[in-house]
């Protein structure tokens, strides 16, 4: 596969009333993705709830989101699992199901000790999918393993054939910066910090992956727009759209104001699992109120990228 450009959404898991996944929104969800011009979507990861999910119902929703993107566009499956076997029975599967590729975050339970002892876990999982291109899920914040990144390259690039690079979920752009550029940029190296984007493309990230470019994609392909034209100060302001949207959104719980704002554009998900729990109907107000307050949906729907 060749290095991605453009937007990744890490999509939201979909659940009915009775907490049972929800198959049939996918190819809902899938259809918003390619109309709004992403160019793929990143699925069962710290969004989808991967964590939360059994390793059959992991399997049941890749399988649902590769048939209804039918190639349109990309479906990048997060295989990470506190369990390094199921991790591999994850892998295989996305593998023969026609995944475009697999990515893994560090085990979150018994951490790996060592640059060493992570690359040999990477390898283990990824060799479950030779054929498949695989990515390193760095997300320091949640699984607290902080390694050093260009380590983990000059070590796993001799052990693990498929790696294709980084899904890089973290703030410090210098080492972003140094992994892009590592051995004249060998590596895909996909940012994670939607707020951040405008800094990282500064550095010369090509691509991205990013939750919130599940409900608001045109403000930020509309902020690569302007970068690639040279209008920085446009771009900016395009960029500060989605920082004043994060600070907002910020003062909940995370994935589930998020979720609140895909039922806000008109996509119920259902509730969350433990222990993730849902706004509570004033919490959602609240926030809606303040999104409003910041013109966000009204930006989000006139931006036209060209």
């Amino acid at each position: 596969m060749n290095k991605i450009t453009g937007l990744i959404a890490a999509t939201f898991a979909a659940y009915n009333e009775d907490g049972s996944i929800n198959l049939a929104l996918i190819p809902t969800i899938v259809d918003k993705m390619v109309n709004d011009g992403l160019a793929g979507v990143f699925i069962c990861g710290t969004n989808g709830e991967g964590p939360n999910l059994t390793i059959e119902e992991r399997m049941l929703i890749a399988e649902a989101y590769v048939k209804a993107a039918n190639k349109r566009i990309l479906v990048l499956v997060h295989v990470g699992h506190s369990s390094i076997a199921e991790c591999r029975k994850l892998a295989s599967h996305a593998e023969r199901i026609g995944a475009d590729a697999i990515s893994s975050v560090a085990a979150f339970y018994f951490k790996p000790s060592s640059v060493q002892n992570l690359v040999n876990s990477m390898a283990e999982i990824a060799s479950a999918a030779p054929n498949t291109p695989f990515y390193y899920y760095n997300i320091p914040t949640l699984t607290g393993v902080a390694m050093d990144m260009i380590d983990f390259l000059e070590q796993a690039e001799n052990v693990i054939p498929n790696l294709a690079g980084i899904k890089y979920t973290a703030s410090t752009l210098q080492e972003y910066q140094a992994c892009l550029n590592y051995k004249n940029g060998k590596f895909d190296i996909l940012f994670g910090y939607d707020e951040m984007l405008l800094p990282a493309l500064a550095v010369g990230a090509k691509g991205a992956i990013g939750s919130t470019y599940t409900f608001a994609a045109p403000l930020y392909l509309k902020v690569i727009q302007l970068y690639q034209e040279g209008k920085s100060e446009e771009a900016a302001a395009m960029q500060m759209h989605a920082v004043s949207m994060v600070r907002c959104l910020v003062k909940y719980p995370s994935i589930p104001a998020q979720r609140a704002i895909m039922k806000m554009k008109g996509f119920e998900l259902g509730k969350c699992r433990l222990p993730l729990v849902p706004l509570s109907q004033q919490d959602e107000t609240n926030f809606k109120a303040a999104l409003e307050a910041i013109d966000f949906f009204n930006v989000v729907n006139s931006v036209v990228a060209v």
